[in-house]
Parts: structure tokens; C-alpha cells; sequence
């Protein structure tokens, strides 16, 4: 394996090992490295115990950013590295944090209390690359794995639960069959978790290249954080448009759009409320009439639960109460469209009906209707068109000049006007517009 470490790094390794101290990378950076990929974070796991590496850097800056669990931030260079102690956690009450841990000069014992084999890799360009656990074998065959007993694993912290998923989706491995089981076994543990670290490892599973596996695989997981998907599960869609039931559909929307939070966490929810929008005509035709808008609030309760920041929540709710409008049909009814919505979530509504027809029965049922979309914006921008009121060549300010005072009135007119450019009843004109409003005044 060709790594060669940072500098910084080099240097804190080199000052714990002339110490007399073992040391080594660990975890995150040593599995991409072993898989072609250039690592960007570093952290250093030690046989010196807390107070002898004050010792060994008693020169460098030292944040004690976790002196209690054995690890102290050092600043080398200006660049900030972890370094914790090997160490022996003790009993793990709350799912999530060792009531204590106690230090040990034995680098076996710290790798035998990490997460999943893939993690547990050392390296130091004197020893090379040290393994324990296997992971090259699992990364080689593409496996996620739990060190040990798995069950233990999820009780001492049930975030690897959903971390396990996570690694899953990300890097596109399997899970091996008894961490799968005890991941199914142990999922209601996550309720003892922060919302806000579940929400961090969803939010990075939905966007990974193996996320339609995983939704799929666990979705009983996934309940435990979001309790209106099972509604989903099994929803079947009798209709022309659709093969699959509702969950499976979400799940094939959700992997058929680029990889970006927003969009994502759209198609997770964008047809949460179908099942209480379900009904069935005497062809035995279903229809889900309402679901959009009825989706559109359920989302936003979801993701405040979650604790998504405000702008996320305002985004992915109000995309999928707009996902099942009609598509324009005339450069007109895009600038109608654009004046609305916004030219982003314009572009974002060809994306996520774009995703939504690619898990329907006829993928390419829109393929049409979205490539005019696209051509009417192209020569709206390419022509300056006017749809806003920034781009309208009246303001308020000219119409008080007119003789409107300020209010309402004044503000329908300018609406009242942007609207006839858009139709092409009056031209984007200054002169025009003002011997317009002037008939209307």
C-alpha cells in the first residue's frame, strides 16, 4: 500500500515513538487509503497514557479536548491532531458512553472495543499496514462487520446501528450475516440515541451509492427513525403508472436523483402521506389524490423531529407539496411556473419528477414534457425574458410618481402588470408599463 502520511502526522508519530511509545493512524483514514482513496481526516491511537504525552509535547499546543477518555488534540504545524490512548471501556449503561475506561499498553485492546473490522486498521510508515481483525479481507470482499460479538457491539453504542447501515450505503459493501441479524435484533436501541447523531448518519446513508439496498434491506430500521414509512411498506399502487408498492417506489426515487441532501430527503418523504390518501374506485383503480399536500406537512413534521435546521425543512417540505404539479406545456406557463417557484426549485421540479418517473412503469412517460421544460428555460435565459418583478422595467417608485400612494394597491398593480408581460399582452417596456398603469390608476 502505498500512503505516505502528512507531515504533521509523521512528526507526532516520530516524537511518541523515540518516547519509547507505540503509534499508529487508525480507523477511517487507513480504510480509504486501502481502498485508492486519498484520506483528508487523521486520527492517532498511542500506547502513552494521557499525562506522558503532555510529556512528549510539552512543546505544542495541547487542547485536553477528551483527557477523561485519553485523548488530547496537539497542534503541529497549525494543524490540529487526535491522539488517544489505546484503552479498555468499561460498562456501557445508556447505550452510547463507558461509564469509565481504563488505559492500556496493548494495541489489541483498544482495536477489540472499535465498530466494525474495516475500522480497526493501524499504519506508520515504519511498521507498514497492521491488521487484527481482518479488514483488508472485508474490504477486499466488501463486507461490514462487526468486531467481536455484534450484539455487544450495539448495546455498548447504538449508533452503530445505523453507522453500520451507513458504511453500508456509502462505501457500497454487504453487511455480514450476523451483524445483520443483530442490527434487526437490537434497532429499538436507537431510541436511545441523540436525534441529532441518528439524523447526521440518515442524512449521509440516503445519500450513499448503495442506498436503495439498505432502505430496502432495513427498513424496519429506518422505522424506528421514521415511524410513517412502515405505512409505506406493502402500500401496493394499483394504478397504470405504477409496478411497485409505495416504499419500494420511494426507495427507487430516492437512488434515481443526484446525490444531494435536499433532493434526497425529498424523495424519501415525497410520498409519505399516500397511504392516508389512499382510496379505491369500483375498477379496483387506487388513487392518491391530495397526497402532495398532505406530504407536504407530514414532511415537515418529520424533519423538525429529526431537527434539521430550518432552511432544509422549508426546502424538502415545500418540494413535495410542489412534486405532483403539471409540468408546463408552454414557454408562457414556465414563465408562470418560474414566477411562482423560482428558478431553482424550477430546475429541482425536473429532478424530482425526472426520479419519481424512473420507479414508475413507464420511466420515460415524461421524458418529453421535461426536455421542453428545459428548452423553455434555456430561451427564457438566453433571452432575458421577464417572469420576476426585479426584471419588470417599472417599480414602485415609478408608480408613485404616477400618483399611486404606497400599499396594497400599489403592489397589485405591479403584480397585475408582471403578469401581462408574462402573457405577452404588453411588452417588458417602462413606457408601455407606465401608460399601462396609468389605465389601470
Amino acid at each position: 500500500m502505498d500512503f505516505k502520511l502528512p507531515v504533521q502526522v509523521n512528526t507526532a508519530i516520530k516524537l511518541l515513538n523515540e518516547s519509547g511509545f507505540e503509534a499508529y493512524v487508525v480507523g477511517g483514514c487507513v480504510r480509504d487509503a486501502v481502498m485508492g482513496k486519498v484520506p483528508n481526516d487523521f486520527d492517532i491511537t498511542t500506547s502513552a497514557y494521557p499525562e506522558e504525552m503532555k510529556s512528549v509535547f510539552a512543546s505544542y499546543r495541547i487542547i485536553e479536548t477528551g483527557i477523561q477518555h485519553g485523548t488530547l488534540t496537539v497542534i503541529v504545524d497549525g494543524i490540529p491532531l487526535e491522539i488517544t490512548a489505546y484503552r479498555i471501556d468499561g460498562e456501557y449503561l445508556d447505550n452510547r458512553h463507558p461509564e469509565n475506561v481504563s488505559f492500556s499498553r496493548n494495541l489489541k485492546d483498544d482495536l477489540s472495543r472499535r465498530d466494525f473490522t474495516v475500522n480497526t486498521l493501524c499504519f506508520n510508515e515504519k511498521e507498514g499496514l497492521v491488521d487484527l481483525f481482518g479488514g483488508t479481507d472485508d474490504i477486499k470482499n466488501k463486507i461490514i462487520r462487526c468486531v467481536g460479538e455484534p450484539d455487544r457491539r450495539f448495546n455498548e453504542d447504538a449508533l452503530r446501528i445505523i453507522r453500520a447501515l451507513r458504511f453500508s450505503s456509502v462505501l457500497d459493501f454487504g453487511i455480514e450475516e450476523k451483524t445483520a441479524q443483530s442490527i434487526i435484533k437490537n434497532k429499538a436501541l436507537l431510541g436511545n440515541i441523540a436525534v441529532e447523531r441518528v439524523r447526521d448518519e440518515l442524512t449521509k446513508l440516503i445519500c450513499g451509492k448503495n442506498a436503495f439496498k439498505v432502505i430496502m434491506n432495513y427498513h424496519e430500521v429506518l422505522e424506528e427513525i421514521i415511524p410513517e414509512l412502515s405505512a409505506l411498506y406493502g402500500c401496493e399502487q394499483n394504478t397504470n403508472y405504477h409496478l411497485y408498492d409505495v416504499y419500494e417506489h420511494t426507495a427507487l426515487a430516492l437512488s434515481s436523483i443526484e446525490n444531494d441532501k435536499t433532493l434526497r430527503l425529498t424523495m424519501l418523504l415525497h410520498d409519505i402521506a399516500k397511504p392516508l390518501c389512499k382510496t379505491t374506485d369500483l375498477n379496483g383503480v387506487d388513487h392518491f389524490k391530495g397526497h402532495a399536500y398532505l406530504g407536504e406537512a407530514m414532511a415537515r413534521d418529520i424533519l423538525k423531529r429529526l431537527r434539521y435546521d430550518n432552511a432544509t425543512v422549508n426546502r424538502v417540505s415545500h418540494l413535495i407539496g410542489l412534486h405532483s404539479e403539471r409540468a408546463p406545456k408552454s414557454k408562457i406557463e414556465s414563465k408562470l411556473m418560474l414566477c411562482e417557484i423560482g428558478v431553482d426549485d424550477y430546475k429541482a421540479f425536473m429532478k424530482i419528477r425526472r426520479a419519481d418517473c424512473l420507479a414508475k412503469a413507464n420511466p420515460h412517460s415524461h421524458d418529453e414534457k421535461l426536455k421542453n421544460m428545459q428548452a423553455f428555460l434555456d430561451e427564457i435565459e438566453k433571452n432575458n425574458e421577464c417572469w420576476s418583478l426585479a426584471q419588470l422595467k417599472i417599480n414602485g417608485n415609478d408608480l408613485k410618481q404616477l400618483g399611486f400612494k404606497s400599499g396594497k394597491k400599489l403592489s397589485a398593480v405591479l403584480r397585475a402588470l408582471l403578469f401581462e408581460v408574462i402573457e405577452e399582452e404588453i411588452p417588458n417596456d417602462s413606457e408601455e408599463l407606465k401608460k399601462r398603469a396609468c389605465e389601470l390608476l
